[in-house]
């Protein structure tokens, strides 16, 4: 692992995203809470969560964060190619970065729509885990270029 000892504890939060692309059907029974398996959005938000706590026994060297907080959204996008998009933010005072664990944090939760709906939708995809925008430390602000999609994040 890298030797973080020597950095400045600094606050730092990082926002990831991604998608789950599905059938329309399968937007409309998740946001109808009519999925076979419950509340879609409720257990991936919880996936989520727990996948953030825990990246560093996932991602080899990646090092341990006592996160201050994680939160994980969803902004269902219907039309021709129905789209989930979902969003993490985490949050840590800490030496190293929380990039890992918000993009852990999506690709849980895309991963939790996924097996909670496969039985319905085995078409689905997921794609596009990217970290949006990442605050604190050394380097600062680093922010992507565009916008995410306007609309309401459940």
């Amino acid at each position: 692992m890298v030797d973080v000892g020597a950095k400045a504890i600094t606050q730092r939060e990082a926002v990831a995203v991604g998608t789950v692309q599905m059938a329309s059907e399968t937007l409309d029974r998740i946001l109808a809470a009519g999925a076979a398996k419950g509340d879609v959005l409720g257990v991936a938000r919880l996936a989520g969560i727990m996948g953030a706590k825990r990246t560093a026994d996932l991602i080899p060297l990646c090092h341990p964060i006592g996160l201050n907080q994680v939160t994980v959204e969803f902004l269902p996008v219907p039309g021709p190619l129905p789209l989930l998009w979902i969003r993490a933010t985490a949050r840590c005072d800490g030496r190293t970065g929380v990039e890992m664990e918000a993009m852990t944090a999506v690709s849980v939760a895309a991963l939790t729509v996924y097996d909670m709906c496969k039985a319905a939708d085995r078409g689905m995809t997921l794609s596009g885990v990217q970290l949006w925008r990442k605050t604190g430390g050394k380097s600062g602000v680093w922010q992507r270029e565009g916008d995410l999609p306007g609309g309401q994040w459940i």
